[in-house]
């Protein structure tokens, strides 16, 4: 077995904090790859929920308008009387 010089050992230490250092930053873009579908799907659910949101608000106000004009035409009647 050859062994190795204090120059082929700090090489190889070099080369080693290299290779982690590449791989880091692979899983960092994995990862951030990852927050980025999550982000949109979120955006895209609350797109979904605003939509379903205006929609009730616009039926409730249907629905109060129809509420009140039943309510003027009874006190109209009243008052006739």
């Amino acid at each position: 077995m050859a062994s190795l010089s204090m120059e082929g050992v700090i090489l190889a230490v070099i080369l080693g904090t290299l290779a982690g250092i590449v791989y880091s930053l692979r899983i960092l873009v994995l990862v951030e790859r990852r927050i980025a579908r999550i982000d949109m799907n979120i955006e895209r659910m609350t797109g979904r929920v605003l939509k379903e949101e205006q929609r009730i608000e616009s039926e409730e106000r249907k629905i109060e308008r129809n509420l009140r004009s039943r309510k003027s035409r009874k006190t109209s009647r009243k008052k006739r009387r």
